[in-house]
């Protein structure tokens, strides 16, 4: 905090000053506080359907397995492929204090092969395989949304650090010495009124 001139306006103006200081910590740790309750919310949501995503995983690869015995790798390449025709993507948006969140649906039809290659595990690998679209699109979305809280809420708090360990007790160090400066002038204009009159 730069010098201030001991004056009566000063002191005034610098405590005017310290109110907004004090007033924009409140509002920021009040903001920092429901950003972090987002966010924990977000993390509990992201996890449960990296979760969801992992099992789903882990039961397509089984069928895969199944797949390659009666197929073989060759035979599973020659299979035909998802196709994206009739796919959907829907998303819905909301805002946290300034902050995007976003959900989003995924429809991922397996469609139907030819007959001449179908094959009951050959279809329930396309099926796990597909069914895994949709929760990657939802986790993604969620990683998005951890990531953006996460940010503004480390904005936030810097912030707030900035003003309650820097600002506010350099201000505070400031009014101090200004406070004393003014009660130093003070008793030195009643010292030399107390001599001017003893002189008359």
């Amino acid at each position: 905090m730069p010098d201030v001139t001991p004056t009566r306006s000063a002191l005034l103006e610098l405590r005017e000053e310290r109110r907004g200081m004090v007033e924009g910590y409140r509002f920021l740790d009040e903001t920092r506080l429901v950003l972090a309750a987002e966010l924990l919310q977000e993390l509990k949501r992201y996890q449960g359907l990296q979760a969801e995503l992992e099992e789903a995983s882990a039961a397509a690869y089984r069928v895969l397995e199944d797949a390659l015995a009666r197929h073989g790798l060759e035979g599973l390449y020659a299979y035909p492929a998802l196709r994206p025709e009739g796919t959907s993507l829907a998303s819905e948006r909301r805002s946290v204090l300034g902050v995007a969140s976003e959900e989003v649906t995924l429809a991922y039809p397996a469609g139907a092969p030819p007959a001449l290659l179908a094959s009951p595990e050959a279809e329930a690998c396309r099926r796990a395989f597909a069914a895994l679209l949709p929760p990657a699109a939802r986790l993604a979305a969620a990683r998005g949304n951890v990531e953006r809280l996460s940010d503004a809420y480390l904005r936030t708090a810097r912030r707030a650090r900035a003003l309650e360990d820097v600002l506010l007790p350099e201000t505070d160090q400031t009014l101090a010495g200004l406070e004393e400066a003014l009660e130093d002038m003070d008793r030195e204009e009643a010292v030399r009124v107390r001599h001017r009159g003893s002189r008359g």
